[in-house]
């Protein structure tokens, strides 16, 4: 049975835990309003880009622009997998989850995968393992900047324009609520194309038997090689940062959640170390009476 002094020493020890993870929460609440909003800013540019696009891939020849270009997927073909993390811990499954799914997309998949490495807790887990990676990028969620998705988008474009891969795979938590976050993999290379059928709010026949939303073109001012060498790049890095976003705020909610849980575990352990002190005192107490009682019987 602990003594008096080790159980009050727990006691101390778990209140000044219970300080530090209410601390934390407080100041990933703060951060994660900031996050939101950025978040919210930039989505909406980000999907409805991603939805025009994917509209106008599909209605273009793909050797119009190579990051257009779709290439036959063999056994040899390389993938480069871009697996967004955290640089820090301290909350919950957040890394864990974005880990366990791009580690089971590189083993499932039947194509060589290279990684790009986004965040600290990534690279130590793949770097440790012996996972062929490309590049690596630590330390930009401090100061979260456009630049930074642009260094990353400019990477994976290179890589893909010189052949080095085929295909470039996203792999980053989506945020959704404070509650809850979504592992997603999106394909940012190459673009992919909407399906024309479902696109376009006309339903009038134009050719007998055939799609009217087929038929929907673009007029394009200036050149279409001169806007696509234009926008498809900053689509790339829209994307990139709009999943750097996703990323930083689905861990600071993450990191919100797993302290609030800590702190309210914390209490419950306060409570039951009391009463246990209680308990253990007592019984001290009990004895002590005993032991004066019985001597005084003794004499």
């Amino acid at each position: 049975m602990p003594s008096l002094i080790d159980l009050r020493r727990r006691i101390r020890a778990v209140k000044n835990t219970q300080q530090i993870t209410k601390a934390m929460k407080m100041v990933a609440a703060s951060k994660l309003r900031r996050a939101q909003e950025r978040l919210m800013s930039a989505r909406p540019y980000a999907v409805q880009m991603q939805r025009v696009l994917g509209s106008v891939a599909s209605r273009v020849d793909s050797s119009i622009h190579p990051l257009l270009s779709s290439r036959e997927v063999t056994p040899e073909s390389r993938t480069l997998v871009i697996i967004v993390t955290a640089d820090k811990g301290l909350c919950g499954s957040f890394n864990t989850n974005i880990i366990k799914a791009g580690a089971t997309y590189v083993l499932g998949s039947e194509q060589t995968c290279t990684l790009g490495l986004v965040g600290r807790k990534g690279k130590e887990f793949f770097s440790r393992r012996g996972y062929d990676v490309m590049f690596e990028q630590v330390g930009i969620f401090q100061k979260l900047r456009f630049e930074d998705a642009g260094a990353i988008a400019q990477t994976a474009m290179d890589a893909f324009l010189e052949g080095k891969v085929d295909r470039v795979m996203l792999v980053y938590n989506e945020f959704k609520s404070v509650m809850t976050q979504r592992v997603v993999i999106d394909q940012l290379l190459p673009i992919a194309r909407e399906e024309v059928a479902a696109s376009g709010p006309d339903t009038t026949p134009i050719v007998p038997g055939g799609d009217p939303r087929a038929q929907i073109d673009y007029l394009y001012e200036p050149a279409p090689q001169e806007i696509f060498n234009q926008l498809l790049p900053r689509y790339v890095e829209v994307q990139v940062y709009r999943a750097l976003l996703e990323s930083n705020a689905a861990f600071y909610a993450a990191q919100m959640t797993a302290m609030d849980t800590a702190t309210k575990n914390s209490a419950d352990m306060i409570a039951d170390l009391t009463l246990y002190m209680n308990k253990v005192r007592q019984a001290a107490i009990t004895r002590e009476i005993i032991e004066v009682v019985s001597g005084a019987e003794a004499l």
